[in-house]
């Protein structure tokens, strides 16, 4: 039996692992029984604590999609993480230095409950995504489904692709965040972000998540809208991004500066589970 807890940033749920103090392997087989709401416990990812690779860091940190595939970046699940480490006793430092797959974060637990995550310099280079095309430069034009869809790529660690519409609430997501997903200028997938600006400084989104669906939140499409939007001079920063699942803070100086993201995260509850048993029983 593993010990784990469930939690969500902004409505972004999470299954989080202690991968310090128990031995955490996973199959793709158990990844998946574990994100299945209906036989196993339930979540949008799995995430598991590590052990820094550098002495100089405070902890590494895996993140897995509901498919069992494993990803780069999770803003929502990256705050997740700070309130994680201080509730199970793993470290009592506000401010912590985590590696991920690709990057350093730093994670800073703010007295209101909230926490700030330094997610590092966004890449505006589609070859960083990657994303095959000839065109250079972050605005980029696709062929989705017999029609040209204006997009921004951006990299915050992971691959995002992000188009404005007039109404999120009308916006194509579950019909066409699925092809723009999967379609073949991204060999690794992509997020497919839906922006609707409200003013200079207030945006709603949603976002198609690559191995995931839509989720009530994203913390990294939060970050790549808000890029897009200051890019394409529609926004100034700081901005207010406003998703199904809540409200998300963000700033950004511009190119070539970091990215800085606050918002909200809580444990729904604790318990164990035998990722394998359920893996048995899954369909």
């Amino acid at each position: 039996m593993l010990r784990f807890s469930k939690m969500q940033g902004l409505g972004n749920d999470f299954v989080v692992f202690d991968g310090v103090r128990q031995q955490v392997e996973l199959a793709p087989a158990a990844l998946r029984a574990l994100a299945d709401r209906r036989f196993g416990v339930g979540c949008d990812q799995i995430l598991v604590v590590r052990p820094a690779r550098d002495p100089a860091n405070d902890f590494a940190y895996q993140i897995f999609n509901g498919d069992g595939s494993e990803v780069e970046h999770c803003g929502n699940g990256a705050r997740c993480f700070a309130r994680f480490v201080a509730e199970q006793g793993l470290s009592d430092k506000r401010r912590l230095r985590v590696e991920t797959v690709n990057r350093l974060l730093v994670l800073e637990r703010l007295d209101d409950g909230r926490v700030t995550v330094d997610m590092g310099v966004p890449s505006l280079d589609p070859a960083s995504l990657p994303m095959e095309t000839s065109a250079p430069g972050p605005f980029q034009t696709l062929e989705v489904d017999g029609r040209s869809v204006a997009l921004t790529v951006v990299s915050m660690g992971n691959p995002h692709a992000v188009q404005r519409v007039d109404d999120v609430d009308m916006a194509p997501v579950t019909t066409q965040g699925p092809l723009i997903e999967s379609h073949p200028a991204f060999p690794a997938r992509v997020n497919a972000g839906y922006l609707q600006v409200i003013d200079a400084h207030a945006i709603r989104l949603r976002v198609w998540e690559r191995g995931a669906g839509e989720t009530l939140a994203c913390g990294t499409g939060a970050c790549a809208a808000v890029v897009s939007g200051i890019e394409r001079g529609w926004l100034d920063s700081p901005v207010t991004v406003h998703t199904r699942g809540g409200v998300i803070q963000v700033s950004w100086p511009g190119r070539g500066q970091p990215l800085l993201m606050t918002g909200a995260a809580a444990t729904s509850f604790n318990g164990q589970v035998d990722p394998a048993e359920l893996a048995r029983n899954l369909p």
